[in-house]
């Protein structure tokens, strides 16, 4: 299957396009372009909420759970749209690009029927339970345990770095499920609720002072029996396929920031004359080149028919991202210079720059740290021999 823009398809862009820019310079022109992930979260809940209420939220489902069936190319059409038209990024992103997704995968009528409205709807927040102090790149390491107990599964452990998990309504949670297992055997997907007695939540204080992240400490929590995403002790085959969908469509949307946070360097470098130093145009160069190519091996990854395989291609985008965005951020530090290193109470010089720098550095570690990658690559890609493992 070629990817490629039909009339149609090009009909729809200007569709979501009137539809986007209208919102951004109308009733939610407020949050239009807001950089941080964690400001004004009573209004990008609305915000979720109309996208909802307009068929929006989740194009690529099907239409009796919400979404239009919008066709591959519609879907990258829209997330490039929705990045050109400078709305925040979605706070509900993990429940409509990863637990959506899964549970159309592998959910049955009834567990498709609980949760897919909300999210759709943007009623239901969701985030991720999946790293652990001891498991993070290793997620195969995953500790938290669940039992069954009286028609519930019980789980005690402890999950970190879940993203806005005090904003959140839901949660899916890797846990061990079977005593005595290790690795990838013995683990099951469960969804969870938030508001229970025993979730606590603590946020975790980053460098650029956002706390978007935390940790999440589970004390007999509990979900109900069928609350289970696939069999039990299958866990792992639902989490990979999550992982997959991670790299889905939303990797062209995510592109497009690319392009803003690239377009801000560029600006920042003409307003200050260092677009006429030989080193910076060339760095632009090399940035504008890189971001070309990561286009074009996402739109290849996406003429696949399968989504949820991981492919070479697949495997491979994580760390190219990253460490383009990483070099990105050190390019904006280095155009703005001093002017990058002074803040004025909450807000910096060229705000989205200096912000950029300080959080892209964690692009290489989380959602597994470039050296994982590697391995992954290495192992899964290219059929090497396992790299060494000492016993637990």
């Amino acid at each position: 299957m070629k990817l490629g823009f039909s009339p149609a398809d090009e009909a729809f862009r200007a569709e979501c396009a009137e539809w986007l820019q209208a919102e951004m310079t109308g009733e939610f022109a407020d949050i239009r372009g807001i950089p941080n992930l964690c400001d004004a979260i009573p209004r990008r809940k609305e915000w979720e909420q109309r996208l909802g209420e307009a068929g929006w939220s989740c194009i690529g489902w099907p239409r009796e759970w919400g979404g239009r069936d919008a066709t591959i190319a519609q879907q990258v059409i829209f997330a490039e749209e929705y990045a050109r038209a400078g709305a925040p990024n979605r706070i509900n992103h993990i429940g409509v690009e990863l637990a959506g997704p899964t549970i159309l995968a592998f959910g049955s009528e009834e567990q498709k029927a609980r949760y897919l409205p909300e999210i759709a709807a943007g009623r239901q927040i969701w985030c991720q339970g999946y790293s652990e102090p001891n498991a993070g790149s290793d997620l195969a390491n995953v500790k938290t345990k669940a039992r069954l107990e009286d028609g519930e599964w019980v789980v005690n452990g402890q999950k970190v770095w879940t993203s806005l998990a005090h904003y959140s309504d839901m949660i899916f949670v890797v846990a061990r499920s079977e005593d005595g297992s290790a690795g990838p055997k013995g683990l099951s997907f469960l969804l969870m609720d938030m508001d229970q007695p025993g979730i606590e939540v603590r946020p975790i204080r980053q460098i650029n002072g956002e706390a978007e992240f935390n940790e999440t400490f589970l004390t007999d929590a509990r979900c109900a029996a069928d609350a289970m995403l696939g069999a039990a002790g299958e866990g792992w085959k639902v989490a990979m396929a999550l992982l997959a969908f991670e790299r889905g469509v939303s990797t062209l949307g995510q592109q497009m920031q690319f392009r803003n946070e690239l377009d801000a360097v560029i600006d920042a470098a003409k307003a200050n004359g260092k677009a006429a130093v030989p080193v910076i145009r060339q760095k632009i160069a090399r940035a504008e080149i890189g971001l070309r190519l990561m286009r074009y091996g996402a739109l290849r990854m996406l003429s696949g028919t399968d989504l949820a395989a991981i492919d070479g291609a697949a495997l491979t985008y994580k760390i190219q991202w990253a460490t383009w965005r990483r070099d990105l951020g050190e390019l904006g530090m280095e155009v703005l210079g001093q002017a990058g290193e002074v803040a004025s109470g909450d807000h910096y010089s060229w705000p989205t720059l200096p912000n950029l720098f300080l959080f892209s550095r964690s692009d290489t570690i989380y959602g597994g740290t470039n050296q994982i990658q590697r391995n992954l690559i290495a192992e899964r890609g290219l059929g090497l021999p396992r790299e060494p493992r000492g016993q637990a």
